[in-house]
Protein backbone atom coordinates (compact mmCIF):
# COMPACT_ATOMS: atom_id res chain seq x y z
CA UNK A 1 0.00 0.00 0.00
CA UNK A 2 2.79 2.28 0.58
CA UNK A 3 4.37 1.43 -2.67
CA UNK A 4 1.10 2.91 -4.71
CA UNK A 5 0.67 5.81 -2.49
CA UNK A 6 4.45 6.73 -3.57
CA UNK A 7 3.29 6.28 -7.22
CA UNK A 8 0.17 8.35 -7.10
CA UNK A 9 2.26 11.35 -5.62
CA UNK A 10 5.23 11.10 -8.24
CA UNK A 11 1.90 11.78 -10.98
CA UNK A 12 2.03 14.84 -12.32
CA UNK A 13 -0.36 17.51 -9.55
CA UNK A 14 -3.64 18.19 -10.53
CA UNK A 15 -4.04 21.86 -9.41
CA UNK A 16 -7.34 22.69 -7.42
CA UNK A 17 -8.43 25.58 -9.71
CA UNK A 18 -9.07 22.49 -12.14
CA UNK A 19 -12.03 21.11 -10.04
CA UNK A 20 -13.93 21.13 -7.17
CA UNK A 21 -11.35 18.71 -5.24
CA UNK A 22 -8.35 15.81 -6.16
CA UNK A 23 -8.03 12.97 -7.94
CA UNK A 24 -9.45 10.05 -5.26
CA UNK A 25 -6.00 8.70 -3.67
CA UNK A 26 -3.73 11.82 -4.09
CA UNK A 27 -1.68 12.85 -0.85
CA UNK A 28 -0.64 16.14 -0.58
CA UNK A 29 2.51 17.48 1.62
CA UNK A 30 1.64 19.73 4.41
CA UNK A 31 3.72 22.63 1.97
CA UNK A 32 1.89 21.93 -1.22
CA UNK A 33 -1.22 22.30 0.85
CA UNK A 34 -0.48 25.08 2.64
CA UNK A 35 0.07 26.76 -0.84
CA UNK A 36 -2.53 25.76 -2.82
CA UNK A 37 -4.66 27.50 0.57
CA UNK A 38 -2.41 30.61 -0.11
CA UNK A 39 -3.15 30.90 -3.61
CA UNK A 40 -6.99 30.63 -2.86
CA UNK A 41 -6.60 33.14 -0.17
CA UNK A 42 -4.49 35.89 -2.51
CA UNK A 43 -6.57 35.42 -5.78
CA UNK A 44 -10.19 35.22 -3.62
CA UNK A 45 -9.55 38.18 -1.50
CA UNK A 46 -6.60 40.41 -3.10
CA UNK A 47 -8.39 43.53 -2.07
CA UNK A 48 -11.11 43.87 0.81
CA UNK A 49 -11.74 47.01 3.15
CA UNK A 50 -11.94 45.37 7.23
CA UNK A 51 -13.26 47.24 9.89
CA UNK A 52 -12.63 46.18 13.36
CA UNK A 53 -10.38 47.18 16.57
CA UNK A 54 -6.96 46.95 16.89
CA UNK A 55 -5.61 44.93 19.94
CA UNK A 56 -2.15 43.32 20.76
CA UNK A 57 -0.18 46.21 19.16
CA UNK A 58 3.44 45.71 18.33
CA UNK A 59 5.88 48.42 16.89
CA UNK A 60 9.83 45.76 16.75
CA UNK A 61 12.67 47.92 15.61
CA UNK A 62 12.42 46.86 12.07
CA UNK A 63 9.53 49.34 11.43
CA UNK A 64 6.55 46.84 10.47
CA UNK A 65 3.47 46.93 12.58
CA UNK A 66 1.65 44.07 14.11
CA UNK A 67 -1.64 44.12 15.43
CA UNK A 68 -5.14 41.89 15.50
CA UNK A 69 -8.48 43.03 14.29
CA UNK A 70 -11.51 42.33 16.53
CA UNK A 71 -14.69 42.57 16.70
CA UNK A 72 -17.29 41.11 19.10
CA UNK A 73 -17.34 37.72 18.10
CA UNK A 74 -13.79 37.39 16.21
CA UNK A 75 -10.19 38.48 15.47
CA UNK A 76 -7.35 38.02 12.74
CA UNK A 77 -3.92 38.43 12.74
CA UNK A 78 -2.69 41.60 10.56
CA UNK A 79 0.47 43.12 9.41
CA UNK A 80 1.43 46.91 8.57
CA UNK A 81 5.06 46.81 6.45
CA UNK A 82 7.53 49.41 6.88
CA UNK A 83 6.68 51.33 3.74
CA UNK A 84 2.94 51.57 4.25
CA UNK A 85 3.35 52.63 7.51
CA UNK A 86 6.18 55.35 7.01
CA UNK A 87 3.23 57.36 5.10
CA UNK A 88 0.42 56.88 8.53
CA UNK A 89 -0.74 60.52 9.85
CA UNK A 90 -1.05 59.19 13.21
CA UNK A 91 -0.13 56.26 15.38
CA UNK A 92 -2.20 52.90 15.84
CA UNK A 93 -2.89 52.27 19.50
CA UNK A 94 -5.00 49.01 21.28
CA UNK A 95 -8.54 49.96 21.29
CA UNK A 96 -8.48 52.11 18.21
CA UNK A 97 -11.42 51.55 15.90
CA UNK A 98 -10.17 51.51 12.31
CA UNK A 99 -11.00 50.72 9.00
CA UNK A 100 -7.66 48.84 6.92
CA UNK A 101 -7.66 48.44 3.14
CA UNK A 102 -5.47 45.65 2.28
CA UNK A 103 -5.51 41.68 0.86
CA UNK A 104 -5.55 38.18 2.87
CA UNK A 105 -2.39 35.85 2.99
CA UNK A 106 -1.44 33.14 4.56
CA UNK A 107 1.82 32.66 6.22
CA UNK A 108 3.49 29.16 5.58
CA UNK A 109 5.42 28.48 8.45
CA UNK A 110 2.45 28.67 11.01
CA UNK A 111 -0.41 28.10 8.82
CA UNK A 112 -1.83 31.47 9.65
CA UNK A 113 -3.23 33.34 7.80
CA UNK A 114 -3.64 36.85 8.11
CA UNK A 115 -4.25 40.20 6.39
CA UNK A 116 -1.26 42.08 4.58
CA UNK A 117 -2.24 46.28 5.22
CA UNK A 118 -1.96 48.52 2.54
CA UNK A 119 -3.70 51.74 4.28
CA UNK A 120 -5.56 52.56 7.50
CA UNK A 121 -7.89 54.84 8.57
CA UNK A 122 -9.37 55.39 12.16
CA UNK A 123 -13.07 55.27 12.44
CA UNK A 124 -15.56 58.28 13.19
CA UNK A 125 -12.25 60.73 13.01
CA UNK A 126 -10.02 61.54 10.34
CA UNK A 127 -6.29 60.54 10.21
CA UNK A 128 -5.03 63.83 10.31
CA UNK A 129 -7.42 65.17 13.07
CA UNK A 130 -5.76 62.02 15.42
CA UNK A 131 -2.43 62.66 14.44
CA UNK A 132 -3.58 66.15 15.66
CA UNK A 133 -4.75 64.94 18.85
CA UNK A 134 -2.01 62.11 19.72
CA UNK A 135 1.00 65.00 19.01
CA UNK A 136 -0.98 67.90 20.69
CA UNK A 137 -1.52 65.30 24.28
CA UNK A 138 2.29 64.58 23.90
CA UNK A 139 3.82 67.80 23.47
CA UNK A 140 1.41 68.97 26.62
CA UNK A 141 2.66 66.65 28.84
CA UNK A 142 5.83 67.62 28.05
CA UNK A 143 5.34 70.87 28.53
CA UNK A 144 5.86 72.76 25.52
CA UNK A 145 2.60 74.49 26.31
CA UNK A 146 3.66 75.58 29.16
CA UNK A 147 2.72 79.44 30.37
CA UNK A 148 6.16 79.16 32.15
CA UNK A 149 8.21 79.03 28.71
CA UNK A 150 6.27 82.20 27.10
CA UNK A 151 7.82 84.98 26.40
CA UNK A 152 6.27 88.82 26.26
CA UNK A 153 6.28 90.42 23.12
CA UNK A 154 8.30 93.93 23.30
CA UNK A 155 6.26 97.16 23.83
CA UNK A 156 7.40 98.80 20.54
CA UNK A 157 9.80 96.59 18.38
CA UNK A 158 12.37 98.16 16.09
CA UNK A 159 12.87 95.07 14.01
CA UNK A 160 10.26 92.49 13.03
CA UNK A 161 11.06 89.18 11.23
CA UNK A 162 8.38 87.69 9.24
CA UNK A 163 8.45 83.81 7.73
CA UNK A 164 5.79 83.01 5.50
CA UNK A 165 5.33 83.16 1.38
CA UNK A 166 6.91 85.73 -0.45
CA UNK A 167 3.91 85.81 -2.65
CA UNK A 168 0.43 85.55 -2.21
CA UNK A 169 -2.16 88.53 -0.04
CA UNK A 170 -0.79 87.57 3.38
CA UNK A 171 2.41 89.52 3.28
CA UNK A 172 0.92 92.45 1.49
CA UNK A 173 -1.89 93.00 3.98
CA UNK A 174 1.27 92.16 7.16
CA UNK A 175 3.20 94.54 5.58
CA UNK A 176 0.63 97.27 4.70
CA UNK A 177 -0.82 97.05 7.88
CA UNK A 178 2.91 97.55 9.67
CA UNK A 179 3.52 100.88 7.59
CA UNK A 180 0.26 102.28 8.33
CA UNK A 181 0.22 101.59 11.64
CA UNK A 182 3.96 102.24 12.86
CA UNK A 183 6.20 103.59 9.46
CA UNK A 184 9.55 103.06 11.18
CA UNK A 185 9.55 99.46 11.86
CA UNK A 186 12.10 97.66 9.93
CA UNK A 187 10.72 94.39 8.51
CA UNK A 188 12.91 91.21 7.73
CA UNK A 189 11.12 88.79 5.45
CA UNK A 190 12.66 85.24 4.85
CA UNK A 191 10.43 83.58 2.00
CA UNK A 192 9.20 79.67 2.74
CA UNK A 193 6.92 77.24 1.29
CA UNK A 194 3.85 77.19 3.54
CA UNK A 195 1.81 74.32 2.21
CA UNK A 196 3.41 70.61 0.81
CA UNK A 197 6.27 68.51 1.48
CA UNK A 198 9.30 69.98 3.21
CA UNK A 199 7.64 73.28 4.28
CA UNK A 200 7.55 73.19 7.78
CA UNK A 201 11.57 72.33 7.36
CA UNK A 202 12.06 75.39 5.71
CA UNK A 203 10.13 77.53 8.05
CA UNK A 204 12.43 75.49 10.85
CA UNK A 205 15.67 77.06 9.27
CA UNK A 206 13.91 80.54 9.31
CA UNK A 207 12.80 80.92 12.88
CA UNK A 208 17.08 79.10 13.54
CA UNK A 209 18.37 82.09 10.87
CA UNK A 210 16.33 84.53 13.30
CA UNK A 211 17.76 83.21 16.14
CA UNK A 212 21.42 82.91 15.14
CA UNK A 213 21.48 86.57 13.95
CA UNK A 214 20.11 87.83 16.98
CA UNK A 215 19.00 91.41 15.42
CA UNK A 216 15.15 91.29 15.58
CA UNK A 217 12.70 92.04 18.54
CA UNK A 218 9.82 89.55 17.35
CA UNK A 219 9.12 86.95 14.98
CA UNK A 220 5.73 86.11 13.06
CA UNK A 221 5.34 82.80 11.53
CA UNK A 222 1.91 81.99 9.57
CA UNK A 223 -0.11 82.00 6.17
CA UNK A 224 -3.59 82.14 5.37
CA UNK A 225 -6.63 79.71 5.44
CA UNK A 226 -7.18 76.43 3.94
CA UNK A 227 -7.82 72.96 4.35
CA UNK A 228 -6.12 70.78 7.30
CA UNK A 229 -3.56 69.15 5.58
CA UNK A 230 -2.53 72.44 3.64
CA UNK A 231 -2.04 73.64 7.67
CA UNK A 232 -0.68 70.54 8.43
CA UNK A 233 3.67 71.75 8.12
CA UNK A 234 2.59 73.94 11.22
CA UNK A 235 1.31 70.75 12.84
CA UNK A 236 4.68 69.15 12.58
CA UNK A 237 6.47 67.80 15.81
CA UNK A 238 10.21 68.89 14.12
CA UNK A 239 8.81 72.89 13.91
CA UNK A 240 6.87 72.62 17.34
CA UNK A 241 10.50 72.40 18.59
CA UNK A 242 11.97 74.69 16.77
CA UNK A 243 9.46 77.20 18.15
CA UNK A 244 10.03 76.01 21.64
CA UNK A 245 13.92 76.50 21.93
CA UNK A 246 13.64 79.95 19.84
CA UNK A 247 15.29 82.66 21.98
CA UNK A 248 13.50 85.59 20.08
CA UNK A 249 9.24 85.99 20.95
CA UNK A 250 7.16 84.18 17.97
CA UNK A 251 3.48 85.19 17.31
CA UNK A 252 2.07 82.09 15.45
CA UNK A 253 -0.54 83.36 12.69
CA UNK A 254 -1.93 80.46 10.72
CA UNK A 255 -5.12 80.18 8.97
CA UNK A 256 -8.64 81.85 10.05
CA UNK A 257 -9.43 82.85 13.66
CA UNK A 258 -11.22 79.19 13.58
CA UNK A 259 -8.36 77.12 12.84
CA UNK A 260 -5.56 75.74 15.38
CA UNK A 261 -2.59 74.13 14.91
CA UNK A 262 0.21 73.32 16.99
CA UNK A 263 2.32 75.54 16.13
CA UNK A 264 -0.72 78.10 18.16
CA UNK A 265 0.06 76.05 21.39
CA UNK A 266 3.59 76.46 21.40
CA UNK A 267 4.78 79.64 19.98
CA UNK A 268 4.45 82.68 22.71
CA UNK A 269 1.30 84.07 21.64
CA UNK A 270 -1.53 82.95 19.12
CA UNK A 271 -3.03 85.52 16.42
CA UNK A 272 -6.47 84.48 14.81
CA UNK A 273 -4.91 85.47 11.49
CA UNK A 274 -1.64 86.71 9.61
CA UNK A 275 -3.72 90.52 9.65
CA UNK A 276 -4.10 90.71 14.02
CA UNK A 277 -0.97 89.57 14.34
CA UNK A 278 0.42 92.56 12.57
CA UNK A 279 -1.52 95.09 14.76
CA UNK A 280 -0.69 93.37 17.33
CA UNK A 281 2.81 93.45 17.43
CA UNK A 282 2.51 97.20 15.28
CA UNK A 283 1.49 99.79 18.02
CA UNK A 284 -0.89 102.26 16.33
CA UNK A 285 1.50 105.26 16.59
CA UNK A 286 -1.23 108.04 16.20
CA UNK A 287 -3.37 106.01 19.50
CA UNK A 288 0.47 105.99 21.00
CA UNK A 289 0.91 109.89 20.54
CA UNK A 290 -2.02 110.73 22.03
CA UNK A 291 -1.41 108.65 24.96
CA UNK A 292 1.52 110.39 25.20
CA UNK A 293 -0.18 113.51 25.36
CA UNK A 294 -2.18 112.56 27.75
CA UNK A 295 -0.39 110.99 29.94
CA UNK A 296 1.74 114.06 29.94
CA UNK A 297 -1.23 115.86 30.55
CA UNK A 298 -2.04 114.12 33.40
CA UNK A 299 1.90 114.03 34.42
CA UNK A 300 1.49 118.01 34.28
CA UNK A 301 -1.71 118.44 36.66
CA UNK A 302 -0.44 116.13 38.55
CA UNK A 303 3.23 117.52 39.08
CA UNK A 304 1.30 121.14 40.07
CA UNK A 305 -1.18 119.80 42.75
CA UNK A 306 1.78 117.99 44.62
CA UNK A 307 3.65 121.33 43.96
CA UNK A 308 0.46 123.14 45.51
CA UNK A 309 0.27 120.41 48.35
CA UNK A 310 4.02 120.62 49.53
CA UNK A 311 3.62 124.45 49.45
CA UNK A 312 0.69 124.51 51.87
CA UNK A 313 2.54 122.28 54.05
CA UNK A 314 5.63 124.56 54.08
CA UNK A 315 3.81 127.59 55.58
CA UNK A 316 2.15 125.05 57.67
CA UNK A 317 5.91 124.13 59.08
CA UNK A 318 7.06 127.62 58.82
CA UNK A 319 4.31 128.72 61.30
CA UNK A 320 5.09 125.67 63.89
CA UNK A 321 9.10 126.27 63.47
CA UNK A 322 8.71 130.34 63.27
CA UNK A 323 11.68 132.27 61.77
CA UNK A 324 14.41 130.12 59.79
CA UNK A 325 17.23 131.72 61.92
CA UNK A 326 15.62 130.61 65.44
CA UNK A 327 15.20 127.35 63.82
CA UNK A 328 19.06 127.60 62.83
CA UNK A 329 20.21 128.81 66.44
CA UNK A 330 18.45 125.87 68.23
CA UNK A 331 19.79 123.11 65.56
CA UNK A 332 23.46 124.97 66.19
CA UNK A 333 22.98 124.35 70.15
CA UNK A 334 21.50 121.06 69.42
CA UNK A 335 24.62 120.73 67.32
CA UNK A 336 27.07 121.90 69.89
CA UNK A 337 26.14 120.16 72.60
CA UNK A 338 25.64 116.72 70.77
CA UNK A 339 29.73 117.61 69.79
CA UNK A 340 30.64 117.93 73.28
CA UNK A 341 28.80 114.72 74.35
CA UNK A 342 30.11 112.66 71.11
CA UNK A 343 33.79 113.74 72.84
CA UNK A 344 33.22 112.84 76.12
CA UNK A 345 31.97 109.78 75.18
CA UNK A 346 34.73 109.40 72.19
CA UNK A 347 37.75 110.47 75.51
CA UNK A 348 35.85 107.69 77.64
CA UNK A 349 35.87 105.06 75.15
CA UNK A 350 40.03 105.55 74.09
CA UNK A 351 40.85 105.55 78.29
CA UNK A 352 38.58 102.10 78.34
CA UNK A 353 39.48 100.57 75.63
CA UNK A 354 43.58 101.82 76.68
CA UNK A 355 42.66 100.01 80.06
CA UNK A 356 41.86 96.80 78.05
CA UNK A 357 44.84 96.75 75.89
CA UNK A 358 47.12 97.38 78.98
CA UNK A 359 45.06 94.87 80.70
CA UNK A 360 45.38 92.26 77.49
CA UNK A 361 49.23 92.98 77.25
CA UNK A 362 50.21 91.66 80.92
CA UNK A 363 48.31 88.86 80.09
CA UNK A 364 50.10 88.15 77.10
CA UNK A 365 53.15 89.11 78.53
CA UNK A 366 52.36 85.71 80.94
CA UNK A 367 51.27 83.86 78.43
CA UNK A 368 54.06 84.25 76.26
CA UNK A 369 55.26 80.91 74.20
CA UNK A 370 59.02 81.93 75.58
CA UNK A 371 58.62 82.34 78.97
CA UNK A 372 56.37 79.12 78.48
CA UNK A 373 58.61 77.13 76.50
CA UNK A 374 61.89 78.38 78.83
CA UNK A 375 59.57 77.43 81.89
CA UNK A 376 58.70 73.79 80.46
CA UNK A 377 62.45 73.61 80.10
CA UNK A 378 63.49 73.95 83.51
CA UNK A 379 61.00 71.56 84.06
CA UNK A 380 62.07 69.24 81.86
CA UNK A 381 65.58 69.31 82.81
CA UNK A 382 64.60 69.04 86.56
CA UNK A 383 62.09 66.07 85.68
CA UNK A 384 65.16 64.00 83.47
CA UNK A 385 67.55 64.50 86.89
CA UNK A 386 64.89 62.69 89.03
CA UNK A 387 64.24 60.35 86.21
CA UNK A 388 68.05 59.58 86.48
CA UNK A 389 68.72 59.14 90.20
CA UNK A 390 65.38 56.79 90.29
CA UNK A 391 67.01 54.76 87.21
CA UNK A 392 70.38 54.55 88.80
CA UNK A 393 68.88 53.21 92.52
CA UNK A 394 66.40 50.95 90.30
CA UNK A 395 69.37 49.73 88.91
CA UNK A 396 71.64 48.79 91.78
CA UNK A 397 68.83 47.02 93.78
CA UNK A 398 67.94 44.93 91.03
CA UNK A 399 71.80 44.47 90.71
CA UNK A 400 71.97 43.15 94.39
CA UNK A 401 68.82 41.27 94.04
CA UNK A 402 70.37 39.24 90.88
CA UNK A 403 73.54 38.65 93.05
CA UNK A 404 72.02 36.96 95.63
CA UNK A 405 69.33 34.92 92.84
CA UNK A 406 72.87 33.35 91.36
CA UNK A 407 74.69 32.83 94.89
CA UNK A 408 71.39 30.77 94.95
CA UNK A 409 71.32 28.91 91.90
CA UNK A 410 75.01 28.43 92.22
CA UNK A 411 74.23 26.74 95.35
CA UNK A 412 72.20 24.53 94.60
CA UNK A 413 73.31 23.70 90.60
CA UNK A 414 74.55 19.92 90.10
CA UNK A 415 77.73 21.30 88.57
CA UNK A 416 78.91 23.16 91.76
CA UNK A 417 78.23 19.22 93.41
CA UNK A 418 80.56 17.73 91.33
CA UNK A 419 83.10 20.44 92.21
CA UNK A 420 83.09 18.89 94.86
CA UNK A 421 84.17 15.58 93.87
CA UNK A 422 81.16 14.03 92.97
CA UNK A 423 79.87 12.66 89.47
CA UNK A 424 77.23 11.63 87.48
CA UNK A 425 76.51 8.17 85.58
CA UNK A 426 74.09 7.67 83.06
CA UNK A 427 73.75 4.26 81.39
CA UNK A 428 74.15 3.60 77.28
CA UNK A 429 72.41 4.44 74.94
CA UNK A 430 69.12 6.00 76.93
CA UNK A 431 71.41 8.26 78.67
CA UNK A 432 69.26 7.14 82.31
CA UNK A 433 70.80 8.48 85.27
CA UNK A 434 71.77 5.41 87.62
CA UNK A 435 71.01 5.82 91.26
CA UNK A 436 71.39 1.86 91.95
CA UNK A 437 74.49 -0.79 90.68
CA UNK A 438 71.88 -2.72 90.65
CA UNK A 439 70.42 -1.23 87.47
CA UNK A 440 73.64 -2.29 85.52
CA UNK A 441 75.11 -5.38 84.30
CA UNK A 442 78.52 -6.36 83.88
CA UNK A 443 79.50 -5.60 80.37
CA UNK A 444 77.18 -2.14 80.08
CA UNK A 445 78.94 0.90 78.68
CA UNK A 446 77.91 3.66 81.05
CA UNK A 447 78.98 7.61 80.86
CA UNK A 448 80.55 9.32 83.55
CA UNK A 449 79.93 13.29 84.12
CA UNK A 450 82.71 14.94 86.01
CA UNK A 451 83.04 18.31 86.95
CA UNK A 452 85.32 19.09 84.26
CA UNK A 453 84.43 17.10 81.08
CA UNK A 454 83.61 13.07 81.23
CA UNK A 455 84.56 9.30 81.21
CA UNK A 456 83.46 6.21 79.10
CA UNK A 457 83.52 3.12 80.84
CA UNK A 458 82.50 -0.07 80.97
CA UNK A 459 81.50 -2.09 83.86
CA UNK A 460 84.03 -4.85 84.51
CA UNK A 461 82.09 -5.70 87.75
CA UNK A 462 79.34 -4.69 90.50
CA UNK A 463 79.95 -3.46 93.96
CA UNK A 464 76.93 -3.31 96.31
CA UNK A 465 77.00 -1.44 99.43
CA UNK A 466 74.67 -0.98 102.04
CA UNK A 467 72.83 2.39 103.07
CA UNK A 468 75.14 4.14 105.47
CA UNK A 469 72.04 4.51 107.49
CA UNK A 470 70.97 0.95 107.56
CA UNK A 471 71.68 -1.41 110.56
CA UNK A 472 73.08 -4.65 110.50
CA UNK A 473 71.08 -7.11 112.19
CA UNK A 474 73.86 -10.14 111.89
CA UNK A 475 76.38 -7.62 113.66
CA UNK A 476 73.84 -7.27 116.46
CA UNK A 477 73.20 -10.93 116.67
Amino acid sequence: MPNQVAVKRRLSRPSLDSGPSLPLGYVLTVTELTQEIKHLLEGRFSEVWVEGEISNFRAPPSGHLYFTLKDESSQIRAVLFRMQARSLRFLPEDGLHVVCRGRVSLYEKRGDYQLIVETMDPKGVGALQLAFLQLKERLEKEGLFSEKHKKALPMLPQRIGIITSPTGAVISDMLHIIHRRFENIHILLYPVRVQGEGAWQEISTGIDYFNRRNDVDVLIIGRGGGSMEDLWPFNEEGLARTIYRSRIPLISAVGHETDYTISDFVADLRAPTPSAAAELVAKDKREMKNTLHYLRYRLETQTVQKLQELRTHLRHLQKILGTPEKALEGAFLRIDELFIRLRRLMTWTLQRERERSVHLDQGLSLRSPIRQVTGCRYLLLEAQERMDRRIRYTFEIQRERMKGIFGKLNSLSPLSILARGYSITKRLPNLEILKDAEEVFKGDEVEVRLHQGGLLCEVKERILYSSFFSTNEGDDK
